[in-house]
């Protein structure tokens, strides 16, 4: 006990000396294994194990493809198509803002490509169209949220390679909830916009609609390409990913809007990308597997005993525990360090792993736009030049939305996994 509390309690003071989070979680690694007569190779041979994975290789390709999006052009045509779609109803740049982001996060798996690209363009207009300014950052980065949980999704590469759960079955299982996500945003939009007075835009003829299409048509198959190749088995999510990269890559040169000049800059941004997330994958694991040599997950699981047998208290639990942890740590790090628990939590109340995964990334995604850590929220906030806090009271009403939701999938499993279970059968 005293050695969990020591890892746990150095690694908030570091946190809160602001170190790092990646480094935060190998420094309080390395003091308790001093502290604990561990051999410090053990530390770091676990670091290593974490990066000893094929499937992490997905991670960079889709980031990349997130940054050619946002280079290439990409990004302005699925803004012109979602206008033609839904720029009619009223508030209709919100609802353009929320539809763009669910087909964002269908082509990169990232929120924060989503809140940059799409945030850059859509907030200064909406709030040139007459829309509150705390609106129409809250709704852009309430929207990007749906980059982890529509696949592809970074967040379930992660947890899919690191707790032994399908990758593609995780897509799938994430398809309907990310859409209800979006869906329940446009009907919050919709009692905004009626209360609010915002506008609503022109309504497309076939014609523009039909040109509109047309332009994004090419992006518009990366999801078709994506979920239909790995759920047939012609290929991998990490073969999937760099097939991927590939087709965003041709997309920019097509379009005449990368140039090999360019290349060089991208994928250096790619590589700054990665290595944050790779670090704090190597550290997490150490630290993650202290948590498990200490036996913290069998101390938790002794606390949920009376309920340990009720899967549906068991991810209440859990929501709740990373509904603060989200706020606190970026998520890689987040699923990597409690997955032992969550193994241990899963197995004890019958949980399908990928109803569980489901559960975590859906909460830990609220982490994006909540205070302090919040990544999105502080991206969408200064792109509007905005307080976090005035952006954040904007935004509960969305969070709130979301949080219902969880419950929701919580409740009925059948939601998540439907899907799973009619194109991935044996791996739910």
């Amino acid at each position: 006990m005293g050695l969990l509390a020591l890892l746990f309690g150095s690694f908030l003071v570091l946190i809160l000396l602001r170190v790092p989070v990646s480094f935060a979680l190998g420094l309080a690694s390395l003091l308790t294994a001093f502290a604990g007569k561990i051999s410090p190779t053990m530390v770091i041979q676990q670091t290593y194990r974490g990066l000893d994975s094929f499937p992490l290789l997905a991670v960079p390709f889709f980031l990349l493809v997130g940054q050619l999006m946002n280079d290439n052009g990409v990004t302005d045509r699925l803004i012109k198509f979602s206008n033609a779609l839904v720029g009619h109803i009223k508030g209709g740049l919100g609802h353009v803002n929320i539809v763009v982001s669910m087909i964002f996060a269908g082509l990169s798996g990232s929120s924060q490509a989503d809140t940059a690209g799409i945030g850059s363009v859509l907030i200064p207009a909406m709030i040139r169209e007459g829309y509150d300014r705390p609106f129409s950052v809250a709704v852009t980065a309430a929207s990007s949220t749906m980059g982890v949980i529509i696949p592809p999704s970074i967040m379930m590469i992660i947890y899919g390679a690191m707790g032994g759960v399908s990758i593609g079955a995780l897509f799938l299982a994430g398809a309907i909830p990310g859409v209800l996500i979006g869906l329940g945003q446009m009907a919050l939009t919709y009692y905004f916009a009626i209360k609010r007075g915002y506008p609503a835009g022109k309504r497309a003829t076939l014609k523009q609609f039909g040109g509109a299409f047309r332009e994004a048509a090419l992006p518009l198959a990366i999801p078709v390409i994506l979920i239909g190749g790995i759920t047939s088995g012609v290929f991998t999510p990490t073969e999937a990913s760099m097939i991927t990269a590939v087709y965003s890559l041709a997309l920019g040169f097509l379009y005449r809007s990368v140039n090999l000049k360019q290349l060089p800059k991208v994928f250096k941004e790619t590589v700054l990308l990665y290595s944050l997330t790779l670090i704090c994958v190597g550290t997490a694991t150490s630290f993650g597997w202290l948590m498990a040599y200490l036996k913290a997950p069998e101390l938790i699981l002794d606390l949920v005993a009376p309920v340990a047998s009720n899967p549906t208290i068991i991810l209440l639990i859990v929501m709740a525990l990373f509904l603060i942890v989200g706020c606190l740590i970026d998520a890689v790090p987040a699923i990597i360090i409690f997955l032992p628990l969550l193994n241990k939590l899963g197995a004890a109340a019958g949980i399908n792993p990928i109803h569980m995964g489901i559960v975590v990334v859906m909460t830990l995604s609220l982490g994006l736009v909540t205070p302090p850590y919040g990544v999105c929220l502080l991206l969408a906030s200064r792109i509007g030049g905005m307080t976090v806090r005035d952006s954040f009271v904007a935004i509960l009403p969305f969070v709130w939305l979301f949080m219902v939701t969880i419950v929701l999938i919580i409740l009925v499993p059948q939601i998540s996994l439907f899907l799973p279970s009619l194109f991935m059968p044996q791996a739910v």
